[in-house]
Formats: structure tokens, C-alpha cells, sequence
């Protein structure tokens, strides 16, 4: 398994191609349908696939939370993907993955592996209503392989708020109102919880938002404001004060959507602030690359906060207060 993420570091070149790498796993066969999915996971949030280690139980912990682990010193959760999904395998989950999100560690427990599969964004696809609506929202896109399998995205995100404490009212105690309603965020972001965290950020400051929940739709959206903008003699950034953006996204990822962003002159002057959970020095550069005016990791709304009141132009008094 050690070679089958060996050199994970070079895979961030994929990143700004519209390209990514997703590590296939099974959670075993589900009783209810009597079938064995397969889900997929970025593999630039996997850090190591082992056999699972002996999982010491914990208290207080969510029924699918099996406990805790030690790596390299560290105390880790670790979680049954099965158990969270609902599904009834009564194979036993044998392999750990073990990922890292926004600088926090965590295991993954899974019947098996597959293989590492190199694809296009654009391959990736929203998931129709009804595969959401029977995964509770689990399911971020879709594709299918060339032997007819179809891959399931799994939201972590999604995971991680409800079996962990990223997703709780505290997070925005610290988020200072602006009372800016004159501006308008446009943000976009495949995770459901994330879109979520976003929004709420923006009420307690203040600020209007407008949603999408790809890189696509953002620009097809963008377009639209743009195309308005011109008609009565305004430049968009009257109209799109500033661009918040998820890195992975299905259809068009946010290096791309900054790309195009940066390369069209009717949005100049409009910031674009990157928004991930894909917290790693190489991901920051990559994003200055194509042109982000700024990075800001994800589930921490105060110091979202303070740099979209900064980007917004709030005055010094105002984000001392933030800060």
C-alpha cells in the first residue's frame, strides 16, 4: 500500500489543470441492495493507506467515531465510513485511511482499496437529485469508469462536522458583524456543510452572498451579472464585490474558475479569495499562480471573517474589533 501513494507529493502538479487523482475504496456489500459501491477520495487529502492498528475505545464519541489511534505520537480518530453511511457490511474494515484536513488527522476505516484513478474534473458531475436525497447529501459528484462502475465522491466534510467539532455554533462567536449589505460575496463550493459555514459567516457579518455549488455554475453565473453589468453601463465589480472559491469542485475546480476570473478584463478589480480544506503550502502557491489574491482555510469563520472585511474595504476600527 506504501507504493500505492508513493510520490503523493508530485500529484499537486495535476492541480490548475482541471485534473485530480482519487484513491477508490469499498466499504464492503451493503445488506439492504446486496451490491459493493465504490467511493472515491482525493488523494491530496490521503497522507497514508495501513492496516488498521489496534483502536483503543472512547467515551462521549459518536457511535460511528470506533475510538482512538496512535501515529507517530498522536492521538488520531478514527472513524467507520460504514457505520456513518448506514451501510450493513459485515465484512470487517481491515485498512485505514488516514487524511488530513485543515491540519487535523483522522482515520478512515474501510473493507479495501482499489486503485488510484486519474481523471478530468469535468468528468466528475453533480450527482443527480435522487443519489442525494438517498445518501442524506453524502455524495459530492459522481463519474463513471470505463467498466461501468459508478464512483461516489464522498463528502468529508460532511463526516467530519458530524462526527467531530468543526461544524458548532462557538465557531462563530468571533465573527464581528461589518453591516455591509451593500456588497455581495459570490461563493461557490461542491460541500454542502462548507456552503453552510459560508453562509452563516456572511449573515452574522452583515454581508449578501450568492451561491453555486461548482466552478461552472459560478461562472455561468458570472457571466450573467457581467452581461447586465454592461447593459447599464456598470463594470461587474459593481455588482460582484468579491469571489470566494472551493479548490475541488465536480465540472470546473477553483483553479480553473480563478483562471478565467483573472484572464476576462470585465472582472477586473474583483478579488478572488481561495477557500479549502486543502490547507498545504504547495495548494496556497499553486492558487497564487493562477492569480488568488488570498487563501483562507476552511471551518474557521473568524479568520474567514476578517479577510473577507478586509478584502471588502470595512475600515481599520472595524477589523481591529475582528481581530
Amino acid at each position: 500500500m506504501s507504493e500505492l501513494l508513493k510520490n503523493i507529493d508530485a500529484r499537486t502538479k495535476l492541480a490548475g489543470t482541471n485534473k485530480l487523482e482519487i484513491l477508490l475504496f469499498f466499504l464492503g456489500v451493503d445488506q439492504r441492495t446486496g451490491r459493493r459501491e465504490t467511493y472515491g477520495i482525493n488523494v491530496f487529502k490521503v497522507r497514508e493507506v495501513m492496516r488498521t492498528p489496534l483502536i483503543t475505545a472512547a467515551p462521549d464519541m459518536p457511535s460511528s467515531v470506533e475510538g482512538m489511534v496512535s501515529l507517530r505520537g498522536a492521538l488520531v480518530p478514527v472513524i467507520d465510513l460504514a457505520k456513518y453511511s448506514g451501510i450493513s457490511a459485515e465484512t470487517p474494515r481491515e485498512i485505514m485511511i488516514v487524511t488530513e484536513y485543515n491540519g487535523h488527522t483522522q482515520g478512515f476505516l474501510v473493507e479495501g482499496v482499489d486503485t488510484i484513478l486519474r481523471l478530468d474534473w469535468s468528468k466528475m458531475r453533480v450527482p443527480p437529485e435522487m443519489l442525494t436525497a438517498q445518501t442524506g447529501g453524502l455524495v459530492t459528484a459522481v463519474t463513471e469508469l470505463v467498466d461501468g462502475r459508478l464512483v461516489m465522491m464522498m463528502d468529508v466534510e460532511k463526516v467530519l462536522s458530524e462526527t467531530t467539532s468543526i461544524d458548532n455554533e462557538i465557531m462563530f462567536r468571533g465573527v464581528v458583524p461589518v453591516d455591509r449589505p451593500d456588497v455581495t460575496v459570490f461563493y461557490c463550493d461542491d460541500s454542502s456543510v462548507a456552503r453552510k459555514q459560508i453562509q452563516r459567516t456572511l449573515e452574522v457579518m452583515g454581508v449578501k452572498g450568492v451561491v453555486a455549488v461548482n466552478g461552472r455554475q459560478m461562472w455561468e453565473e458570472m457571466e450573467k451579472v457581467a452581461n447586465f453589468a454592461q447593459s447599464v453601463g456598470k463594470p461587474a465589480s459593481a455588482l460582484i464585490n468579491l469571489v470566494l472559491t472551493d479548490i475541488e469542485m465536480p465540472e470546473m475546480d477553483g483553479y480553473i474558475l480563478t483562471k478565467k476570473i483573472k484572464s476576462d478584463p470585465r472582472f477586473n478589480g474583483v478579488p478572488v479569495v481561495m477557500h479549502s480544506s486543502l490547507s498545504g503550502m504547495s495548494n496556497q502557491k499553486l492558487g497564487q499562480s493562477v492569480g488568488v489574491d488570498e487563501y483562507v482555510p476552511k471551518f474557521e469563520p473568524q479568520r474567514l471573517s476578517e479577510t473577507l472585511a478586509r478584502r471588502l474595504g470595512v475600515d481599520a476600527a472595524t477589523l481591529a474589533k475582528i481581530a
